[in-house]
Formats: structure tokens, C-alpha cells, sequence
């Protein structure tokens, strides 16, 4: 008897265990929406300033970085700083219809205007300072001698920006006339700087008509005949795939068609398109280098990023080309990939695993060891740098299912068109953490390191990369369970 009863006790714990779980793990939209709101309140009102964002904070907002200790009077491009906030509030603009997260939109975009430079795009801040603004050469500001002009298009700094101000202008009907001229304005000036082979180099300064053209001819990329084994402090690069430059640009140009739908950016991302298709090197390795000097042979970058081929850019090149193909229905950007998947895969380390770098011929992967500030090309990968990835994931499998996709497709169907989320299991468990693990005052705090200011706040920390991530997931929660 008494055992009948302790196990009758211990199924009816077991039952209100799972039904609690279960109704944990079913939010209802007004939960998000309400999170949501209170998430941007807080991050709009309290962290950001002059409109803009960092990387991280302490969460008492003592501390603040972005790649590098910054102040109140800095905000950040690169991401995940202000354009990717600012898209995250879209997102949920979108998602709810709620004013309050298109007002840090609005407040985000004009940050941005703030820190246009009058070459076309943006560095990887914006300074409010009213003496560290003089020594640079923002749009709306007076023009002096020797000031910074240099629009970064590296780690995706112009192009995100680019990118969320087009969205900003489209969620809001074209009405802003100011940010218009600015989305105008720096799309020239990135059409302007593109080489004659459809290539961009990772930055220009001033007015970027003002080269030698005749010094940039059109051709395929080749093999050097010999490159040097220790970095030449020297930089002789001009079209960059390094930091997914021209992938980004490519991405920029579309969205920039599909919302103005002039042909010119079609036109440009087409060029751009034509670019990757004569940087693919040719056999015995038939992918891609990170960087290439005017004669399309791979060469140094930085002094951890020797001439050779790239497994990781190389992979992102192949999802472009498809892209290219999935907007154009031009097949031409879907003839580098087979040869280039077929080797890839060989040159995988293990399954799942690609090297950064590939000798030029040999194939042999390619890695550094560090002593101090000195680099040294090695075959050994037992004593790697910390600070960059020379041993990178492979995404093979999901771009050949990409690939084979897209060749089974018919033309009309081809153009990509937004889908719906779905209301998964995996959605609705993630939206019910990011609400349950928001703080009563409306942030997402976490242990960590600032990396740069070189402590972990006993506070905690608030990151950019968690905002942007909980409140893309509760944006997309709302929407798939409407």
C-alpha cells in the first residue's frame, strides 16, 4: 500500500513537471510583445547615445567598447553595432506595428547621417566630441584641412550601414528626404569606386575617380610565379574578397535594386558577379584567394594572411554565386561551382573542418605560429594564434544542396521571396528564454569579458550580439504565430 501510494505521488510529480515545463515553453505573442517593447525602451533610452550603439557594456554602462574601449560620445559601424541594432529594431517594427521600436529605428538612421563621411561611406565609428569631430570629414559638418575621409568597406562597415538606411527608407514609405539623399549619395560613391573587373578594394579616401584606370586591366586570376615566404610590410592588394568585401557590396547592390529598382546596382552587382567568376584560380585549385594585386595573382594582406587559397572565403563566394544566379536566372554564375565544390571537399582536414589557407600548387594547408609581433609560415598547426581562425567550419554540404536545389528550380520560381517563420519547437523554446531572461528594468545581461577594457564587470555584461539575436528571435515568434 504504501508503495502503490509513493509511486502514485511520484507520477503526479512527473505529470506536473512535464505540464509546467510545457506551459513554460509556450509563450503567448502579448508576452513577446511586451518583452520586445520593454527590450527596446531600455535599449534606446538608456544604453544608446547620440542614437547609436557599441558592442558591449558593463551593465551598470560604466564600461564600453566597441573593437576598442570607446566612450559616451562614440558610437559604432561595424557590426554588431548601430546598422545591425537599428535593423533589429526594424525587425520588430515589422513584427508588432509598435511605434516605439521604429522611434530607435529613426533615432539610429539619423546617427548615421551623423557620421557619413564626405568620400561616400563610413569608418567603423562615429565621434560626437566636438574636438575629435574636427578630424574627420563628415557630411554635415564644416569641411577643413586634413581631416579623415576614409570609407571602410572591410568587415561589412559601409555596406551594413548602406543596408539598414535602405530598410529605414522603406519602412517608412521614402519620406525622409534627408536620408534619402544619403542612401544616394553613398551608393554613388560605391559605384564609382569599383574597378573596371567588377571588384572593389577594402577602402578609398576622397573622391575615388582619381586613379589610373589603364592600371586595372580586366583578366583571370593566375599563379605567381614566386611569392614571398615573410610578410612584406608592403601592400600591394586592390580587389579584396578578405572580409566578404565584394560579397557584401554584392548584397548591398541588390536590396538597393529591389527597393529603388534602378538598374544600375543590378548592373554593378552583375559586374561584381563577373569579378568572383575571373578570380577563381585555376586548376589544381580552382577556388579562391583572399586578396589579389592588379595582375589577379594572390598576394599578402596583413602578416597572417599570406597568398594562398582561402577556405573560408572561397565557400562564401560559392552561397554568392548562387545568389547571382537565384536574382539574374544567369547560369554563367553557377558554371565556377561544381569544379569548386569538388575540390574543396578534398581539401577538407577532416569532415567538417576546412584550413584558412591553401599553398598556392601544393595545396598544402597553410598556418602561422607567433612569437611576439612576429608571424612565421609554418605546416604545423600545434601552435596556432588565438586571434584568427585558421582552421574554419565547412558549410560544403549545405551549399551543394543549395546548389542542386537551384538547378531543379524553373526560371519563375527562381527569385528569392521572404518566407514566413515557422513555429517551431526550437522558436517557441528560444522566445520563451529571451522573456524569461530579461531583467525587470528591460535588459538581457550575461557573465563575460569587455575584451578590450580588459575586465569581467562583476555586474555583468550587455552585448549587442545578444539584443540583436533575442530580438530577432521574439520578432520572428510574433510572426509565426500569427
Amino acid at each position: 500500500m504504501k508503495n502503490t501510494r509513493q509511486l502514485s505521488i511520484t507520477v503526479l510529480c512527473i505529470l506536473v513537471a512535464i505540464l509546467t515545463r510545457h506551459s513554460h515553453a509556450q509563450p503567448t505573442t502579448e508576452e513577446a510583445k511586451a518583452t520586445l517593447r520593454k527590450a527596446t525602451l531600455f535599449y534606446h533610452k538608456t544604453v544608446s547615445t547620440h542614437g547609436g550603439y557599441l558592442w558591449a557594456y558593463s551593465a551598470d554602462l560604466k564600461l564600453r567598447e566597441g573593437e576598442g574601449v570607446a566612450d559616451k560620445n562614440t558610437i559604432w559601424i561595424q557590426p554588431p553595432g548601430t546598422p545591425s541594432v537599428g535593423k533589429a529594431f526594424l525587425n520588430a517594427y515589422a513584427a508588432t506595428g509598435d511605434k516605439v521600436h521604429l522611434d530607435a529605428a529613426t533615432a539610429a538612421a539619423h546617427a548615421l547621417l551623423q557620421g557619413q563621411l564626405r568620400s561616400g561611406g563610413w569608418d567603423r565609428k562615429i565621434v560626437f566630441d566636438p574636438d575629435q569631430r574636427r578630424k574627420y570629414a563628415y557630411r554635415v559638418d564644416k569641411q577643413r584641412r586634413k581631416q579623415a575621409d576614409q570609407t571602410l568597406l572591410d568587415d561589412d562597415m559601409t555596406q551594413a550601414a548602406i543596408r539598414f538606411l535602405i530598410k529605414y527608407d522603406k519602412a517608412t514609405h521614402f519620406k525622409h528626404k534627408p536620408i534619402r539623399e544619403a542612401i544616394a549619395y553613398a551608393l554613388h560613391k560605391l559605384l564609382t569606386a569599383q574597378f573596371p573587373n567588377g571588384a572593389w578594394y577594402q577602402w578609398w579616401k576622397g573622391n575615388p575617380t582619381k586613379r589610373d584606370l589603364s592600371k586595372y586591366p580586366v583578366k583571370s586570376a593566375s599563379y605567381p610565379s614566386r611569392w614571398p615566404r615573410v610578410w612584406p610590410n608592403t601592400w600591394t592588394g586592390r580587389y579584396f574578397l578578405n572580409d566578404d568585401v565584394v560579397m557584401d557590396v554584392i548584397d548591398t547592390l541588390l536590396l538597393a535594386w529591389q527597393v529603388y529598382q534602378k538598374n544600375r546596382f543590378l548592373n554593378a552587382a552583375k559586374k561584381a558577379g563577373d569579378f568572383l567568376i575571373l578570380a577563381q584560380m585555376p586548376d589544381p585549385q580552382p577556388a579562391w584567394a583572399q586578396q589579389y594585386d592588379p595582375n589577379m595573382n594572390p598576394v599578402w594582406d596583413r602578416k597572417f594572411e599570406p597568398p594562398a587559397i582561402t577556405g573560408l572565403e572561397s565557400q562564401n563566394v560559392l552561397t554568392t554565386l548562387i545568389k547571382l544566379y537565384r536574382w539574374t536566372g544567369d547560369k554563367k554564375y553557377l558554371k565556377p561551382i561544381p569544379d569548386a565544390l569538388t575540390y574543396l571537399k578534398k581539401s577538407q582536414l577532416k569532415p567538417g573542418k576546412l584550413a584558412r589557407f591553401y599553398e598556392l600548387k601544393t595545396n598544402r594547408p597553410l598556418y602561422f605560429k607567433r612569437r611576439g609581433k612576429i608571424y612565421t609560415l609554418t605546416y604545423n598547426a600545434d601552435d596556432l594564434p588565438s586571434h584568427y581562425g585558421f582552421i574554419v567550419n565547412s558549410k560544403l554540404p549545405q551549399i551543394e544542396r543549395r546548389y542542386l536545389a537551384v538547378l531543379n528550380l524553373p526560371k519563375s520560381k527562381l527569385f528569392p521571396t521572404p518566407s514566413k517563420p515557422k513555429l517551431t519547437q526550437s522558436l517557441t523554446t528560444a522566445a520563451q528564454t529571451a522573456i524569461t531572461q530579461l531583467t525587470p528594468q528591460g535588459a538581457w545581461i550575461e557573465k563575460g569579458q569587455l575584451k578590450y577594457n580588459k575586465t569581467t564587470p562583476p555586474s555583468g555584461i550587455i552585448q549587442s550580439t545578444t539584443f540583436i539575436k533575442n530580438t530577432n528571435i521574439l520578432a520572428q515568434f510574433i510572426q509565426a504565430s500569427n
